[in-house]
């Protein structure tokens, strides 16, 4: 099974810019769909976008200012978050869902998760 473990988040003004990673072990992410979900204080985690065997998908509210990506040979998924606004601030989680097929916006659809790396957008 695979194990991952997010970094990059930290403290941003509004209009910034963040990269998150997130690093695979234990298997290759290429078998997975990797995803990206974020929860807020008092919400539920919600998602944010993921990429699968042929396809990617991003949540309305990030769409065309995040980019999901990966880099097979270090093994990590990263989340580039331009345009950062005050209502992207939340706890970032990376998870994996064994199949690979489907990038799925349902957090019960992945089997692994890491343990969140906090982002805050000061406005």
């Amino acid at each position: 099974q695979v194990q991952v473990v997010e970094s990059g988040g930290g403290l941003v003004q509004a209009g910034g810019s963040l990269r998150l990673s997130c690093a695979a072990s234990g298997r290759s992410f290429s078998g997975y769909t990797m995803g990206w979900f974020r929860q807020a204080p008092g919400k539920e985690r919600e998602f944010v976008a993921a990429v699968a065997r042929y396809s990617t998908e991003y949540a309305d509210s990030v769409r065309g200012r995040f980019t999901i990506s990966g880099d097979s040979g270090k093994n990590t998924v990263f989340l580039q978050m331009n345009d950062l606004k005050a209502e992207d601030t939340a706890v970032y989680y990376c998870a994996a869902n064994s199949n690979r097929n489907s990038a799925s916006p349902y957090p019960t659809d992945y089997n692994f998760w890491g343990q969140g790396t906090q982002v805050t957008v000061s406005s």
